[in-house]
């Protein structure tokens, strides 16, 4: 397993490529968490060059103030019975914007192959915003691929709920919020990264816009 935390100073700009290269039944799992930079781009790039290879592509982008991130995905499905799952989730405050560009090439040998991948955004203020582009080319007929994007914003009627039974609304807020964001933390299988990022997501929560 492959784990990224960036939280560097709010000033900084930050900009990292990863590739991975996955041979016959080799299995690559990466996990990112984005809190810091004024400024950052992940380019990941993964091809899956055996059969029966395996990529796990996870991250969690949490994005406030003004700060800009683009996440750029590139999965190459070369060989048969391949599998590839990415699921990327933005929570934006304030003015903050966020970028999800992810491209899924299944070539023409590529046969069943499983690929899924999905971009979800949470809008925490009207002034907040996202681009989502997930894409996918095929070539081979025996396939099963999937993609999806979604933007939106917590759900009224589930704070309400949770206000009815005396849960302060600040408290309900980030509540929803790190349920939505817990898809991704769950598929942190280390235990010492899952608790620290846990803290992570907790503490942003708590200075963000209710």
């Amino acid at each position: 397993d492959h784990y990224k935390v960036q939280r560097e100073s709010a000033a900084s700009y930050h900009f990292q490529t990863l590739e991975a290269h996955l041979g016959t039944e080799a299995v690559f799992s990466n996990h990112t968490i984005t809190i810091g930079s004024a400024l950052g781009r992940n380019d990941i790039r993964g091809k899956l060059t055996g059969p029966g290879g395996e990529a796990i592509c996870n991250g969690l982008y949490l994005l406030k103030d003004k700060q800009h991130f683009d996440t750029h995905l590139f999965m190459d499905h070369a060989m048969p019975k391949c599998n590839s799952h990415e699921l990327y989730k933005g929570i934006l405050d304030d003015k903050a914007h966020g970028v999800f560009c992810g491209r899924i090439l299944v070539q023409q040998d590529a046969q069943q192959t499983d690929a899924i991948q999905n971009n979800r955004n949470l809008l925490l203020t009207r002034t907040a915003k996202c681009n989502s582009l997930p894409q996918l080319e095929i070539y081979a007929d025996d396939v099963k691929c999937t993609h999806g994007a979604t933007v939106g914003q917590l759900d009224e009627e589930a704070l309400y709920y949770l206000q009815t039974r005396g849960i302060d609304p600040r408290q309900g807020h980030a509540m929803l919020t790190f349920a939505f964001a817990n898809e991704v933390l769950d598929e942190v299988k280390c235990k010492t990264v899952k608790t620290y990022v846990e803290e992570l997501v907790h503490d942003w929560l708590g200075k963000v816009s209710s």
